[in-house]
């Protein structure tokens, strides 16, 4: 399957946009609000995540284990068990279970057509089942509304919870006027689905077989559990004389008490309800009868033989249980955690991205949303993976709406790697062998491997500047920008300044001259001493303000006991991130004045990369030698007690996520303890005896619209940047917008500017009203500045003495 070309990509994004973007994001956005306010309504909301995932962890762990014991189950229930190796397999099987059903029955409808009804299922999605069952003559119906209406309309589901949330009810009334011709036009709501129940109630009653999927399967008992907010899966599977239940072999759990924290989960994480509407558990075989419908005045006794009986006491059940590459992707380490996945949708509902298009833009043969690349790898392969996954842009802010923890950044970064790996070289590719500093093999695409290595990009330029700027803005070198790295030539470029943050430190003379602005200052000390005995635990959430505040008094126990309480003993390195150290360097001097106001000299060395825009590009290999290679660099400096403060969140998120994956756990954990965001910085030290007076305050109403970073949201660090703005006396408005759409290099990308602006525009629109907007994310701001067409600082910009750019 041939990728689609930039043009395509473009035009059909644009498409999307157009066409479902709206019904999208009001179905999406909606369930992603309301699921907020269920985790937010749920005390041990953690607790479960954690006991799911670990449930998860066991169950595919022993997997082999539990489809033999589930196997046993079934068929000490009267049932029977198939494991299919492949899509082609479970039909086959399937049609042959119809095949013997009205072979030894006769079919149940008035027709000589066997007829099967199935409910909602992205397994039977997955496979083709309708597709395989009608190339053999047989009739399937869906029965979930949405499902059925998209079988209608011979569409494809763009949502794994909400098949059809891309057609508004106008359009889906539309279809039914125009296939079903009713006597009096549809047009509510409550007449579509009064339809619907009826005529696909008359299939359910005619069916011969009904088919369904489930979402967890007990090993031991060999019980299905069906969620659901229509319940028609529930008819499906009592009311044919057959059932035939198929699904991904990853639904095993072992006993009937682990599923309680998935059912309490699942509808909070998909919808935001307490609880679906239906939860139907089943051991089928059931022992109820299926019903004679053409005789509803007759007694159910389940004894055809006796006088007066009707229905079959003899039910068929089958569980087909699907490899498809599972087997593999529980071998495969990087792509074993989508197996945990429990098909929630709540990583679509929470992506910006997803919210614009949709699973027919954000989404491959089958699964969409972010959790779809791990699916589509593992189920179709890598290039259906490939199609969409550019899409994701690693904000994160899926990982605190999955139920099961699933670390879905991690797995589309992998996956971009994997097919940037398996790209065939281009002819021109050695022209740049040997000439950039990435790990990176031919093949890979221009574009990932310029905004891959962009500190060499921003050095270069830096040093040229501002030759360099006025040549990226000629037209003719914009074309050919356009053309070989796909930059598109609506977006403003960066203008470097030719003297970075780092030379102007240099320049004002160092760390020397940091720490005599402030024994000028005379700043009396800012952190009571702790007991040096004071240790830091291992952290898994930052927990916010708390935390923060708390990571600071330990950073003072650092300093020696015999030191009289006015002397500073705290020292900062700050960390000089691309853009900050080549682009806009006012905020890192805010950052400067900001410290050293507030009693804390500073450090600005020359640092490597973190490694954030090589893994942004799925560039692992080059990501983890700039990650060791960070780490050794501020070795020195952790030795010596010093902090580590970063101004771009993204950075620390990779610090405090991502090197997890590149560095050894000691390392990690050492580096986590002393890094903290600028804001989250200053708030500890306000917290613990800092003036605030030293900084840039308001008159305690000056009102201030800010716009958190994405991964400064997931590692909860919005909070202190708010306190800190209200102890300067400034009263900030936070924004609810997910995203700016700018997401680094994805907003520059030409098949991707329609929607990077789309999702701006959400944001733009909620603030513009505000006098002064702040951000904390360089593309943040970028995106920001170019939709309000005014400045957009950083908060610390704001913060910082004398003001703003002083």
């Amino acid at each position: 399957m041939a990728q689609r070309t930039r043009t395509e990509q473009a035009d059909r994004i644009r498409h999307l946009l157009e066409t479902e973007g709206d019904a999208v994001h009001a179905s999406a956005s909606g369930f992603d609000t309301s699921r907020e306010a269920a985790y937010d309504a749920t005390d041990d909301l953690e607790v479960l995540r954690t006991e799911a995932r670990s449930i998860k962890e066991d169950a595919i762990d022993r997997l082999p284990e539990l489809i033999e014991t589930v196997r046993e189950a079934v068929e000490a229930n009267g049932g029977t068990v198939y494991v299919a190796d492949d899509a082609a397999d479970a039909n086959a099987y399937v049609a042959d279970v119809v095949d013997a059903q009205t072979d030894a029955n006769g079919v149940t409808g008035n027709g000589d057509t066997p007829s099967v009804v199935k409910s909602k299922s992205m397994t039977t999605e997955e496979i083709d089942l309708n597709e395989g069952l009608e190339a053999e003559g047989i009739e399937v119906t869906e029965t979930d509304l949405g499902e059925w209406v998209l079988q209608v309309a011979d569409d494809t589901p763009s949502h794994i919870v909400g098949p059809a949330m891309h057609l508004s009810r106008e359009e889906i009334a539309d279809l039914f006027n125009d296939r079903f011709d009713p006597d009096e036009p549809f047009e509510t709501a409550e007449e579509l689905t009064r339809f619907a129940r009826d005529h696909l109630g008359e299939h359910i009653r005619e069916a011969d077989v009904g088919i369904t999927g489930a979402n967890f399967v007990v090993a031991d008992s060999g019980t299905i559990t069906l969620v659901t907010n229509e319940g028609n899966a529930r008819k499906c599977a009592v009311t044919p004389d057959t059932h035939v239940a198929i699904t991904g072999v990853e639904k095993l759990i072992p006993t009937l008490s682990d599923l309680e924290p998935f059912v309490d989960l699942i509808a909070k994480s998909a919808t935001g309800q307490p609880i679906s509407q239906y939860v139907t558990m089943l051991s089928p075989p059931t022992d109820s009868p299926t019903l004679g419908f053409d005789r509803p005045d007759e007694p159910i006794t389940g004894d055809n033989e006796s006088a007066g009986g009707m229905g079959n006491p003899d039910r068929d059940f089958h569980l087909v249980l699907l490899d498809n590459g599972r087997t593999e992707m529980r071998e495969d380490d990087q792509l074993r955690e989508t197996l945990y996945c429990i098909r929630c949708g709540a990583c679509s509902n929470s992506c910006a991205n997803f919210q614009s298009v949709g699973g027919h833009g954000f989404g491959g043969e089958t699964y969409s949303g972010g959790i779809a690349t791990g699916w589509e790898a593992g189920v179709h392969g890598q290039e259906s993976a490939a199609e969409f996954n550019d899409l994701c842009t690693g904000c994160t802010r899926c990982v605190d709406a999955c139920p099961v923890k699933i670390d879905i950044p991690w797995i589309n970064t992998v996956v971009r790697d994997r097919v940037n790996r398996s790209s065939d070289p281009e002819t021109y590719d050695f022209l740049v062998d040997g000439l950039t500093p990435d790990l990176e093999e031919g093949g890979l695409d221009p574009g990932k491997r310029f905004f891959g290595n962009i500190g060499t990009v921003a050095k270069a330029a830096s040093a040229t500047a501002p030759v360099s700027n006025w040549l990226a803005d000629a037209g003719p070198v914009r074309a050919a920008l356009e053309h070989t790295l796909g930059i598109d030539r609506r977006r403003d470029l960066p203008a470097f300044q030719r003297e970075s943050l780092v030379d102007w430190f240099e320049g004002r003379g160092g760390f020397a001259t940091s720490k005599k602005r402030v024994a000028r200052n005379d700043v009396p000390r800012t952190v009571e001493r702790q007991s040096r005995e004071t240790t830091a635990e291992p952290r898994v959430h930052r927990g916010g303000m708390e935390a923060s505040s708390k990571r600071v008094e330990r950073a003072a126990s650092r300093a020696d006991d015999g030191d009289d309480k006015g002397e500073i003993d705290r020292e900062v390195v700050l960390y000089p991130d691309v853009y900050t150290n080549y682009v806009d360097i006012d905020r890192g001097k805010a950052a400067v004045r900001t410290l050293e106001a507030l009693g804390v000299p500073v450090r600005v060395p020359d640092l490597p990369e973190s490694g954030r825009a090589a893994l942004s590009q799925g560039m692992i290999a080059t990501a983890d030698r700039q990650a060791s290679r960070l780490y050794a660099a501020l070795a020195e400096d952790l030795d010596a007690g010093r902090d580590v403060v970063m101004i771009e969140p993204s950075d620390l998120a990779a610090v405090h996520r991502e090197y997890e994956r590149l560095l050894p756990a000691a390392s990690v954990e050492r580096l986590r303890a002393n890094s903290y965001e600028i804001c989250e910085y200053v708030y500890g030290l306000l917290e613990n005896g800092a003036d605030p007076s030293a900084l840039s305050t308001g008159d305690g109403a000056e009102p201030v619209a800010y716009h958190s970073h994405c991964q400064q949201r997931t590692l909860d660090l919005e909070a202190p940047t708010v306190a800190v703005l209200e102890r300067c006396g400034y009263a900030p408005e936070t924004s609810s917008a997910e995203c700016c759409g700018m997401a680094g290099s994805f907003g520059y990308k030409r098949e991707y500017y329609e929607l990077s602006m789309d999702v701006g525009e959400r944001l733009a629109t909620e603030i513009e009203g505000a006098e002064t907007v702040v951000a904390s994310g360089t593309s943040c701001g970028d995106q920001l500045e170019t939709l309000l067409e005014r400045e957009v600082p950083h908060p610390v910009e704001l913060l910082a003495p004398g003001g703003y750019r002083t």
